[in-house]
């Protein structure tokens, strides 16, 4: 038996395009997943495009969806449960995945909603708690109006931080204020006061801003780069007081800060804001808007849209 999935596709200007995978054998300590939901990341986009990804292999990372199969030593969800994962392959009609890989969305959360947390949702929870978080802290997002940026915003504001959110235009800003922005601005240049923390999405010529903005003891997590223009820092932007610069990557085995991304979205204090949504039969439409930036948070394909 064969699934269908979202593969590597050289043959296409995206070198993203469907295939038939052969239907995937849960292990010991996997499930097998139902894919209902699946959100679109830059690294899709890149993966494809730069080899990580063999050919004919599945894309993707983040899905939601319903156990068909449960683990054969009894850890996990049960059948039946809905769940939200985060995994290479997930852009297929049905994933195996270890138990680490996965939580259940409660009662009350969408499993599309479910599905725009978990690449985005983590690199933000995750970045946030390595800089030490804290009421009182000032903290800079980048590229605030993309999916991580988006969850950033809300993050440090629930901690209690005073957020700067800086976007790439003004129509880009719209919304940011309302979701716990105490500050909105178009680039950096106008801030000068320093800050103790940066979400750094945008790479290149923001990224030595923002650590020329950063405080002493201050903490600069490079969670993306998607300005793909290179960084030059000027002759001893290095040499002085200590502060941190953290070149970061979301790790596997998320069951536990999934489990916390979906119990914040259920209490209400996480939003997933998806922009754009449609069947996965649209993907290049996606992609075409994620590149463009003109995606404000998530972008979320229906696989089966019952659910």
């Amino acid at each position: 038996m064969s699934t269908r999935a979202l593969i590597v596709d050289p043959s296409t200007p995206t070198s993203i395009g469907f295939g038939e995978i052969a239907t995937p054998v849960a292990g010991p300590g996997q499930l097998l997943v139902e894919v209902r939901h699946v959100s679109l990341n830059y690294a899709d986009l890149n993966n494809a495009l730069s080899g990580r990804v063999p050919v004919g292999a599945p894309l993707g990372l983040d899905a939601a969806g319903v156990v068909l199969q449960g683990a054969a030593d009894g850890s996990g969800p049960a059948v039946g449960t809905r769940v939200v994962l985060f995994a290479y392959g997930a852009f297929a009609e049905r994933v195996a995945v270890d138990v680490s890989a996965v939580a259940e969305v409660p009662a009350g959360v969408g499993l599309a909603e479910a599905a725009a947390l978990p690449t985005a949702g983590l690199a933000a929870l995750r970045s946030l708690r390595s800089a030490g978080i804290a009421p009182g802290k000032r903290v800079l997002v980048t590229g605030a109006s993309g999916g991580v940026g988006r969850y950033a915003v809300r993050l440090a504001a629930h901690a209690g931080a005073h957020v700067i959110a800086s976007v790439g235009s003004p129509t880009r800003g719209a919304g940011l204020a309302d979701v716990g922005a105490d500050e909105v601005v178009v680039g950096l240049d106008d801030l000068k006061e320093a800050v103790d923390i940066v979400v750094e999405t945008v790479g290149g010529p923001h990224l030595v801003t923002a650590w020329e903005l950063l405080a002493p003891g201050g903490s600069l997590q490079s969670v993306g780069w998607t300005s793909g223009e290179p960084a030059v820092f000027p002759p001893y932007a290095t040499v002085g007081p200590p502060k941190t610069l953290t070149s970061y990557v979301n790790e596997f085995a998320a069951a536990d800060d999934l489990a916390e991304l979906v119990r914040l979205v259920a209490e209400g204090t996480l939003v997933p804001e998806i922009s754009w949504r449609g069947s996965w039969e649209r993907f290049a439409e996606a992609a075409d808007a994620l590149r463009g930036r003109r995606v404000a948070g998530k972008a979320v394909f229906d696989v089966k849209p019952h659910a």
